[in-house]
């Protein structure tokens, strides 16, 4: 498939933002690289290139980083009382509302996502998360203290911002994911230093022009496109980031967090997951080999919570493995500014070497493909909705994350909620889970046994801008999203005053 024919179909806007200049934005203006760098962005439905963006490396998250302080310590930002900071983060967000046809289908040009799921969830989302952050610009407060130490005193809290923060964000819902790191620290009143992956950067560049039309000051928000092994660990690393949150893999968490450790600043994670779906038998399977298949093929299963290791009764297992097959054999994969297209591609060739590899190693383990398991043609990274039965624990393909359209599906003969949790809790992950039942008693007793930052009850991969976000064990540090995002970006100071 050639490129020219998935931007015919761009809209003007989108198609003259992909024909100009892609650079950083520092202090208020867009610039070249310091080096004159720059990297390529390949369209994932074809796999050919579309645009060179600017290549940030440490010279410019110096100057970034730099002039964040600047906008920090010195102002306005820091003078700006929270009234004025909700106006130009809703503000922003009315902007995005206002080119949500052209952010959609340059994020799904960039990632290769059905252009109507961009629309509905990716800028959809990423309005509804700006207006509720800009919502806690004036709901910041400390407390007051009665202490037990003798004598009159008037003792209390103030909530105040960290800082300067570096703020990384992954490539599977780029404008999403930069609002749930950009829209809790502006409310916090920090100031920021964003990168996007570089393999999609493009939506944050198109970001970062509508933050210069909501006239921020220079300085509060730079985004720096580049390499995560350069721009990303000179992010981590800096002396003067005060907080550094990520979201991605937990091995290049597990790198972000020692490189943190020179001044020991705040870190925040979200990072990978094996998320369990729990089937019982007294299930309603009409609800269930839906919302099953959706769990784990939504996005092209490259989201962080994807239902990947599908546990069901055996009563209905079969039964329900043929549902899941059934959708498998009927989603249309294509390119995603299509229509018609139900899932993309995946969004690079190592994205597509590690599914693939990943099938190939179960099979040779013991797994059988229900259906998919192969490479689409052979331009673009296009992978087949697959399902894998007569797996076991033992297997990479249920224990690591595949990132990918792959579903481990394996029986359950048991009624006992202890031993059911503990084969659903068995994974270095902790980040979601579902339960599906008509049992509500049920499923409350087995979601308090679930170790996960998100259960959801017969439904999967559900969010919303109120509720926190974040995993137990190695899915991250941190709640995103809700009241407990704002206490990531602000440090609580207690006086003590002798009256």
């Amino acid at each position: 498939m050639d490129v020219s024919t998935t931007l015919a179909r761009l809209g003007n806007a989108a198609a003259s933002f992909l024909n100009g200049k892609h650079q950083l934005f520092i202090d208020g203006k867009f610039v070249d690289a310091k080096s004159g760098k720059t990297f390529d962005v390949f369209e994932p439905a074809s796999g050919q290139m579309v645009a060179k963006v600017a290549a940030a490396d440490a010279a410019d998250v110096d100057l970034a980083v730099n002039a964040a302080r600047r906008a920090f310590e010195e102002g306005p930002w820091s003078k700006m009382i929270p009234s004025q900071r909700a106006k130009l983060i809703n503000k922003l967000a009315d902007l995005v509302e206002d080119n949500a046809e052209e952010l959609a289908q340059i994020e799904s040009l960039d990632n290769g996502k059905p252009v109507t799921f961009a629309r509905m969830i990716d800028i959809g989302g990423t309005v509804d998360m700006l207006r509720y952050m800009a919502g806690w610009c004036q709901r910041i407060n400390g407390e007051t203290i009665t202490p037990s130490i003798p004598g009159d005193w008037h003792v209390y809290t103030l909530r105040e911002p960290v800082g300067v923060v570096g703020q990384i964000v992954p490539w599977n819902f780029p404008l999403a994911m930069a609002s749930w790191k950009i829209g809790p620290a502006l409310a916090a009143g920090c100031t920021i230093v964003l990168k996007p992956a570089e393999q999609t950067p493009l939506s944050a560049i198109r970001l970062a022009q509508l933050i210069a039309e909501a006239e921020f000051p220079p300085g509060v928000i730079n985004v720096l496109p580049g390499l995560g092994e350069t721009a990303g660990a000179a992010i981590a690393a800096h002396p003067g980031v005060d907080k550094v949150a990520f979201t991605g893999s937990t091995e290049v968490g597990k790198l972000i967090v020692r490189a943190a450790a020179g001044n020991l600043k705040k870190v925040s994670l979200e990072l990978g997951g094996k998320s369990p779906v729990v089937v019982f038998p007294d299930v309603d399977m009409q609800a269930a080999i839906p919302g099953a298949a959706n769990a784990i093929f939504f996005n092209t299963g490259q989201v962080c919570t994807a239902g990947s290791r599908l546990y069901a009764h055996k009563k209905v297992f079969d039964q329900l493995v043929e549902g899941v097959v059934g959708v498998a054999k009927n989603i249309k994969v294509g390119v995603g500014l299509d229509p018609a297209t139900q899932i993309g591609p995946l969004v690079s060739d190592e994205q597509l070497f590690r599914v693939t590899g990943y099938i190939a190693a179960g099979q040779k383990e013991g797994a059988k493909v229900a259906v998919g398991g192969k490479r689409i043609g052979e331009d673009g990274y296009f992978v087949q909705p697959t399902i894998l039965t007569d797996t076991n624990p033992s297997m990479s393909v249920v224990r690591e994350e595949i990132f990918g359209p792959v579903i481990c599906a394996m029986p359950f003969d048991d009624n006992d909620l202890d031993r059911i949790a503990r084969e659903a809790n068995a994974t270095s992950y902790g980040l979601a889970a579902s339960i599906w039942t008509s049992n509500f008693g049920v499923a409350h007793k087995m979601a308090k046994r679930i170790k996960a930052g998100s259960v959801w009850i017969n439904t999967h991969n559900m969010v919303d801008p109120a509720v926190p976000f974040g995993g137990y064990k190695q899915s991250g540090w941190g709640r995103e999203m809700g009241h407990q995002a704002i206490e990531l970006y602000t440090e609580t100071k207690s006086v003590f005053a002798s009256l």
